[in-house]
């Protein structure tokens, strides 16, 4: 398995620390708002990576965060004049409802920052007797914030391929922030005289709380280790955060363990709209809540995993449309093959080399499982994988035994479910979006259909299919009678 590196800019065979299990950690939410496509992604993205290195044997602890206390938070808090706690809480659960929705496994650690703040002050204490972090001396004599010392790293830079000099261009200090240089960052915020008293801690550099890369070093850390095998997120995320986050934990570690933070870095693409990143600054975002509002999450989250993890992803009604049509190809091939359950699965071991034994008398699904598990294999390429899943279903389709075309549409389903993907009954799929009270009336329209028929009443018995069909509901006859979908 290869996994592209952002720290070596290359694909590099995935060599864990410990045999058959992988550490990984991924940057989440700041919940101070309702998530948007592109947190879709993120989580997404990183819930196909820990089912596919499942499916191929590893064990896999996998951590998210969640960024309960940080600036955005607070003042939304206090323009809402209601506590943090609230706050956080109402969207904790909103970001969870959503994660459910497109299919996304719970992470194995939730930590919040709020409570790793012991861990923090821990680690910026490290800081500080390394001489790489000091606390700023105000203009007025008192003391600032806590801040990380960049040109005391020797690495800085590293990850995002930038030198202190070109970060340096532009960069002014801010007057009276005591800041030694425009570079350094903030590890501990000074708490200021009218901010809510829950967003206090008390420390040795005086009450406050902590700066938001801190946050995710000493998380990782603390659940992880001090050197583990993968550490995820958004591209926007590369600089500084995860710049900061490794002079961070390396200062504060290597001397001791003489080893990198992380092995293994991964940054997937932007969501864009209109040749824009998608992001809350620009104001050009859609929630996911709004989208599943048009579009059915396994419709969403099919559209996300067709595009590659690292590539930018174009959003539109347009795509996601063509994206539905597509996943209701795969859906149609479990139900021609006669596939009617739900088969929903959590994590569970695809063994190609075993399949291509089973099926070698048929050479063409010997070339799709091949396909599909290389393609995975090669730093997670969905796209390629899902045009495997195509060729697949063009052999579950030519197939005219009914035995072997079900067996065909298992292993599509086996495949499918690696990526999250075709793990409902065909039918709930297919009539998907389609409320309770009009599922009725449809299926007495079918009952009134098949009465016309039997009565020999055939105009009005297409009367009633042109009829559905305008409505955007297409029957289905069959030797067991007639089925609906959306159309």
């Amino acid at each position: 398995m290869k996994i592209f590196n952002t720290l070596s800019r290359s694909k590099e065979e995935l060599v864990t620390l410990e045999p058959g299990h992988v550490r990984m950690y991924v940057c989440g939410m700041t919940v101070y708002d309702y998530c948007h496509v592109g947190h879709a992604r993120v989580m997404v993205v990183f819930d196909m990576v820990t089912r596919w290195l499942r499916a191929s044997g590893f064990t896999v602890t996998y951590v998210r965060n969640i960024t309960d206390i940080d600036d955005k938070i607070i003042r939304r808090a206090v323009e809402n004049h209601e506590p943090i706690a609230a706050l956080t809480e109402r969207f904790i659960r909103a970001m969870n409802e959503d994660a459910a929705a497109l299919g996304v496994l719970p992470p194995d650690h939730e930590p919040r920052a709020t409570q790793y703040v012991p861990q923090m002050l821990e680690l910026i204490g490290k800081l500080e007797r390394r001489g790489l972090a000091y606390q700023a001396e105000l203009p007025d004599g008192q003391e600032g914030d806590v801040n990380f010392s960049v040109r005391g790293f020797r690495g800085y830079g590293k990850l995002s391929g930038k030198s202190l000099d070109e970060l340096r261009a532009g960069e002014r200090v801010a007057v009276g922030d005591g800041k030694r240089d425009p570079l350094d960052f903030v590890l501990w915020k000074r708490a200021k005289p009218d901010e809510p008293r829950e967003v206090k801690w008390s420390s040795p550099w005086g009450e406050g709380r902590p700066g938001w890369h801190i946050e995710c070093s000493a998380m990782s850390c603390a659940l992880l280790g001090q050197h583990f095998d993968i550490h995820g997120g958004g591209a926007d995320l590369q600089f500084p955060h995860h710049e900061n986050e490794i002079a961070q934990s390396e200062g504060a570690f290597e001397a001791e363990t003489n080893k990198p933070f992380v092995n293994v870095w991964m940054h997937n693409g932007f969501v864009r709209v209109d040749d824009e990143k998608m992001s809350k600054s620009l104001g050009n975002f859609f929630t996911i809540r709004e989208v599943l509002k048009k579009f059915d999450p396994e419709v969403v989250r099919f559209f996300i995993l067709r595009a590659h993890y690292r590539s930018p992803l174009n959003y539109s009604d347009t795509h996601l449309e063509d994206a539905r049509q597509g996943l209701d190809r795969l859906y149609t091939a479990l139900a021609a093959a006669g596939i009617t359950a739900a088969e929903p699965a959590t994590s569970f071991r695809i063994d190609a080399q075993a399949l291509c034994t089973q099926w070698s008398h048929s050479p063409a699904v010997v070339r799709s499982v091949i396909a599909y598990a290389q393609a995975m294999d090669d730093d997670f390429n969905t796209p390629i994988a899902i045009a495997a899943l195509f060729d697949l279903v063009t052999e579950v389709n030519r197939a005219d035994d009914a035995s072997r075309k079900r067996e065909m549409a298992g292993l599509l389903r086996q495949l499918g479910l690696t990526l999250g993907l075709l793990g409902r009954a065909p039918q709930e799929f297919q009539q998907a979006g389609v409320q309770a009270l009009d599922r009725s009336r449809i299926e007495g329209l079918i009952a009134e259909r098949a009465a016309a028929k039997k009565a020999r009443d055939f105009a009005r018995a297409d009367q009633i299919r042109a009829d559905l069909a305008g409505q955007g509901i297409v029957l289905e006859d069959s030797a067991a009678g007639t089925t609906w979908r959306s159309a």
